[in-house]
This record gives structure tokens, C-alpha cells and sequence, in this order.
């Protein structure tokens, strides 16, 4: 259907040739649906324009999900493992004809599939693949709903623990064991995990437990939770943790796995006593929310070019930097996937040791009984590797020893913390290294940080005001043709405006010249205005290329990189 779908397009002149051959080149080397590219290419400006067109050249209707509201009823007439399969969703019932929306609407066998599971007749109409499967995993949970679940609870026979009358262990597990309890727990797991949460915050306070999920990097308040159940909840985490449901004066740390659709996600457990009960955040590790394609980051071409460079010369060290959340670690990993061959040896000491990955040693780093970063890369040298990853440059020691590793022959890989690229240059030098080591060594450093995208179902162009356009402080031929977009908010970002996050880098090969400048004791600032002579765009010259190209806000622009 993609070669036939871009011919279409091309002709009615919605896209040019050129957008539809590197289209479908993209869609065949990445494995990912025609119409997807074309978004993310920019060539047309949503999964809901192109359903339309596609609707309307097939004489059926097309459908925008987020506007409409389901039956649970008639959509589970689908049974579920069909509606993930073939992405097609129940939308209505009128007599024995049954409205479907399908992102496929040529696949005559499951709408005759349908038809014969049914008994009725079927008629398709188009919908974004992505817009199915958010109303699918929205649907198909269970139907009474967090509500229903939390009204479960308060019907239930349980006995009341508080934090106060100190409940004993026996009656919090007799409490944890209620079903109503088991289930609310769980359905507040699986809810953070379908709506691509990054951690769970369950906070108690005087008279209420408040719930939120930090999702693309904002936390999010959730439905509130019976207050007097708090006790018998965090108890319920705990159990789930294996940690001591007894101890409540102290901090506790511990793992969960859980299967969810077919998946393993591990959540890692942090219990902290406050002074209204126990604090608890749950980070979740889903693989399937991890991006390690290099090219999904964020990266402008001319960046991604450069890194990707660095990343496969035979020897040297490669520094990423940023604050903590910006993305340093998944930008290591999709490196290091990147260079996970049968012929390589790929060591990392991590701490913590957040995704597994076949074919990689990966080391966890406990500095409680001496194994550090330092120990662990000391270790690493006596064990034949080609390619090392440090997660953190801490200290002098872990310093002086990656770089004599990347001087004998081995690709390094680090963090480092530190606000831009070319201030990386003289964190090396105060921890010690000598300056001519961190000039011979150093193959490249990048600064990045992780911004909020603008939801691309409802953003709207805005007009800068002069002032607006002088206070972005970039060079002038980056601001010809400026303009920035807002989002208004709908059903798809549930009325924020953002939607997901995206990478802005700041990229500093250290070539002959910046090395020189090294040699020479330059100063940051003048790395810096070499390194941009050389080329880099800078965090703020990259976020405004972001927010030209309708991806991140003007708000954001100086949210991540400062007024």
C-alpha cells in the first residue's frame, strides 16, 4: 500500500517525489508504516490529515478518535488480541451494522474476520494507527475503572490501619491481601505504563494521599486515593518489593518486575518516611519506552553525522554532559547498541543498571563495599575490552584511568556534569588530567539537554514580537524565516499542548584546531567561539532550530537553556 499511497500523494500534490522516495527508503530501512515517516519527515502535518485523504480516495469515512466517545460494550465485541493486531477498534452498532475504525482499511480478511465473530455487518472507517491503539489500551482495561476499583475498596470489609496506631504486621498483611487493594495497586501501575509515565509518586499528607505520574517530564496529578488506606497501600508495594512492611522509620530501596502485554518492565522502589506516613516513588523501566535509535533523538543531520563519527574511531574517549533527566544515558546506550557487534567487547560499569542488553557486560556499581566506578573500570582493563562505558566521571581517580584507557587503545564512553560542551574541557583539567591528556584523548563531548514537544494535533502558528525575537540572542542567519508555534491543547494531550520529548545537542569534535586551543590553555568562552566558527550550534541555537521547525515552544527555548 506505501508505493501506491505515495503515488497518490504525489499526484494530488500533497507531497513532492523527492519527500516520497525518502519516504518509503526510510520506512523500508526502519520498518515503520509509510504514513509515519511522512509525519515525522514534516511532510504533511499529522496521522489525521493523511487518514482523511486516504479516507476520502477510498470513498470511506475517517475518523479523529480523540473526539469521540466509546461504548466499552460495543467495543469489546473486537476481542482484544485482534483489536492489537490488525489495530482496528469498535466505534458503533446501528441494527446489525458495526462502525470499525481500522488503519487498514484494504485488509478485507479481518473485516471479514470481524464480520464472522460479530454476525454483523462491517463497515471501516479510517483512523491513525497510533490514535487505534491509545483507544485500545484506554478501552479494553477493565471497565469499572480506578473508580469502581477504589469504590470496591471502600465497600470492603478491610480494617482500617493508620499510620498513627502503629498496625502490626499481621494486620497489614491481612489488609494487602484484599482484592479490591491488590487490584487498585496494579491498575495504578498499568495505568502510569500505557500512559508512558516515568515514575509514580504516591505522597501522603494530613488528611489525603495524592497521587502523580511524571510523564515527559512534568508531573501529572492522578484521581485521589482513600486516606485511610495509606498504610495498607505503601505496605502493598512493599510486599511487592520485598522489602520489610514492618520498618517504617527508615528509607528502603528495592525492584519489582512485572509482564504487562507481553513485556517484562522493571520498576525500581524508593520508600522515604515522612512525617504523615511513607513516601513512595516507583521508576519505571520499560523497554519499549526507550529510545536507543540514534536517529529518533533529536539530532539535526549535520549532528548526528558528527557523533556518529566519533562513536566508531578505534580509540579515544567520548563525553556526554548534562543535568540529571536529560537524556545522557539513553544516548549512551543507543550508541553502544549501535557498536554491539559478535567481534566487540562491551563493558559498562552503571549505577544503577537501569535496561539489560544481550550482548553487553554490564556492571553494577556498590560503593558501599568498594566497588566504584574507578575499582570497576581498573577491572574492565584486565578483561580484553574493545569498548568501555563509564557511567559517571565522579573523581580524579575515575578520570586519570579513563583516560589512560582511551590512550591505550580503547573506546571510552562518559558522563560528565557540566552545564556545555567546552566547560567539560577544564572540569577534566580541575579534577586533575593534565590539560595535554585531555586534548589528546578527548574525541568528542556533547552537551544535551530534553525538551517538551509541542502536540503536533493542535499547535497553531504564534507571532514573536521584536523583543521576543531580539531576546533569543542567536546568530542572525538563524533567525531569517523565524516562526514559533504554540499548543492549544486537545483529547491527545490531554489539554497541555505537549506531547512527548525530544533531544537538543550541543556538539563539540575536538579537531585540530580546538585541540591546539587546549594545548594553548584557552578559556571556555574561547572554545566555545571557536568551536561555533567550526560550526556547533549551541543549546540555544539548537533549540531554536527546534522551534522553527514547530517542535519545541518559545517557552521551552529558554526553559532548557536559561533567559
Amino acid at each position: 500500500m506505501s508505493t501506491e499511497l505515495s503515488a497518490l500523494l504525489v499526484s494530488a500534490g500533497k507531497i513532492t517525489q523527492e519527500q516520497a522516495d525518502k519516504a518509503l527508503n526510510l520506512a523500508k530501512e526502519k520498518k515503520e508504516k509509510f504514513g509515519t515517516i511522512l509525519v515525522q519527515m514534516g511532510a504533511v502535518a499529522n496521522e489525521d490529515e493523511l487518514a482523511g485523504f486516504i479516507g476520502k480516495h477510498l470513498k470511506i469515512g475517517a475518523l479523529r478518535l480523540a473526539d469521540i466517545e466509546l461504548n466499552p460494550e460495543i467495543v469489546k465485541l473486537i476481542p482484544l488480541d485482534i483489536a492489537r493486531k490488525f489495530k482496528v477498534i469498535a466505534i458503533s452498532k446501528l441494527g446489525k451494522t458495526l462502525l470499525v475504525a481500522i488503519s487498514d482499511p484494504n485488509n478485507i480478511y479481518v473485516l471479514d474476520a470481524i464480520k464472522f465473530i460479530t454476525g454483523c455487518n462491517v463497515q471501516p472507517a479510517i483512523a491513525p494507527e497510533r490514535a487505534i491503539d491509545k483507544a485500545i489500551e484506554t478501552y479494553y482495561t477493565d471497565s469499572s475503572g480506578l473508580s469502581e476499583i477504589v469504590k470496591g475498596l471502600e465497600d470492603s470489609d478491610i480494617e482500617v490501619v493508620s499510620v498513627e496506631e502503629s498496625p502490626s504486621e499481621s494486620d497489614l498483611m491481612s489488609a494487602i491481601q484484599d482484592k479490591p487493594l491488590v487490584k487498585l495497586v496494579d491498575s495504578i501501575i498499568g495505568d502510569a505504563i500505557r500512559m508512558g509515565a516515568s515514575d509514580i509518586h504516591f505522597e501522603m499528607y494530613e488528611k489525603r494521599i495524592r497521587v502523580r505520574y511524571r510523564i515527559d517530564g512534568d508531573l501529572q496529578e492522578m484521581a485521589p486515593l482513600p486516606f485511610k488506606y495509606r498504610a495498607a497501600i505503601v505496605s502493598r508495594i512493599k510486599i511487592m518489593a520485598d522489602l520489610d512492611i514492618s520498618e517504617r522509620r527508615l528509607p528502603q530501596d528495592g525492584r519489582i518486575k512485572i509482564k504487562l502485554g507481553g513485556r517484562t518492565v522493571d520498576l525500581r522502589v524508593s520508600v522515604l518516611p515522612t512525617i504523615f506516613g511513607e513516601k513512595v516513588v516507583m521508576r519505571i523501566l520499560d523497554p519499549m519506552a526507550l529510545k536507543i535509535d540514534m536517529t529518533q533523538l533529536g539530532f539535526r543531520e549535520q549532528e548526528l553525522e558528527k557523533f556518529s563519527d566519533a562513536i566508531h574511531m578505534p580509540y579515544g574517549i567520548i563525553l556526554v554532559t548534562g543535568p540529571t533527566g536529560s537524556g545522557k544515558t539513553t544516548t549512551l546506550y543507543s550508541a553502544l547498541q549501535q557498536l554491539n557487534t559478535i567481534d566487540v567487547n562491551i563493558m559498562t560499569s552503571e549505577d544503577p543498571v537501569e535496561f539489560n542488553f544481550e550482548g553487553i557486560n554490564q556492571v553494577a556499581v556498590k560503593s558501599e563495599i568498594g566497588l566504584t566506578f574507578a575499582a570497576a573500570l581498573r577491572s574492565f582493563l584486565r578483561q580484553d575490552p574493545d569498548i568501555i562505558m563509564v557511567g559517571e566521571i565522579r573523581d580524579s581517580e575515575t578520570a586519570e584511568i579513563a583516560i589512560k584507557a582511551a590512550l591505550t587503545g580503547h573506546l571510552v564512553f562518559s558522563t560528565l556534569h557540566t552545564n556545555d560542551a567546552p566547560s567539560s574541557v577544564t572540569r577534566l583539567i580541575d579534577m586533575g588530567v593534565p590539560y595535554y591528556l585531555v586534548a589528546s584523548a578527548t574525541r568528542l563531548i556533547m552537551a544535551q539537554r530534553m525538551t517538551r514537544k509541542i502536540c503536533q494535533h493542535c499547535k497553531e502558528e504564534i507571532n514573536l514580537t521584536p523583543e521576543q525575537v531580539d531576546s533569543l540572542k542567536v546568530p542572525k542567519d538563524l533567525l531569517r524565516n523565524i516562526r514559533a508555534f504554540k499548543g492549544v491543547g486537545c483529547n491527545d494531550c490531554n489539554n497541555t499542548g505537549k506531547s512527548g520529548r525530544i533531544g537538543i545537542f550541543e556538539v563539540m569534535p575536538i579537531t585540530p584546531g580546538i585541540e591546539a586551543m587546549i594545548l594553548a590553555k584557552a578559556s571556555d568562552t574561547e572554545l566555545r567561539a571557536k568551536a561555533i566558527e567550526e560550526g556547533m550550534f549551541s543549546l540555544r541555537m539548537a533549540a531554536v532550530d527546534k522551534m522553527k521547525n514547530g517542535l519545541i515552544s518559545i517557552e521551552e527555548v529558554f526553559a532548557v537553556t536559561g533567559s
